[in-house]
């Protein structure tokens, strides 16, 4: 039941990230949340529950991003969990694939911290970035952006 909890906060979180809802963010994360990125993130780790909303919505408005959810795993407490994910950048033509490592408060209700790491370093050349010669289409993986309503 825990495990199933954390899954469907991650989804939840996604969906909030797709529709660049500020306040349904907030409402992910502990007030103190923190999300970790590798380096080369101008203003990272962003701190707060405030501050993680605000990234979001900035990459929403000015490269047009859209997430989807790969595959999730989460530990039977639903304590922590990780999946894999996709970040559309579609106003700029880009696309990162990576994992991110969640920890949740002691209920399970609001995500405390996400610490995320990318498939391969951001080549800006390459129009998506990812693991080299791995099938991504052949493993069942999203292969272009969700459609997400009123958005384009």
């Amino acid at each position: 039941m825990s495990a199933a909890k954390a899954e469907a906060l991650i989804r939840h979180y996604f969906d909030m990230c797709n529709k660049a809802d500020r306040q349904g963010l907030i409402d992910c994360f502990t007030p103190d949340g923190v999300h970790y990125f590798p380096p080369g993130l101008p203003g990272a780790p962003w701190r707060g529950a405030e501050a993680i909303a605000d990234g979001w919505i900035w990459c929403v408005q000015n490269m047009g991003s859209k997430w989807t959810i790969e595959r999730v795993l989460a530990s039977a407490d639903g304590r922590e969990a990780v999946i894999e994910w996709t970040h559309w950048k579609t106003g700029i033509g880009e696309a990162l694939r990576g994992d991110e490592w969640y920890v949740f408060n002691d209920d399970v209700t609001r995500i405390a911290e996400i610490r995320a790491y990318y498939a391969s370093p951001v080549n800006k050349a390459e129009p998506v970035n990812r693991l080299h010669d791995f099938d991504y289409e052949g493993s069942g993986y999203h292969m272009a952006p969700p459609m997400v309503e009123g958005r384009d």
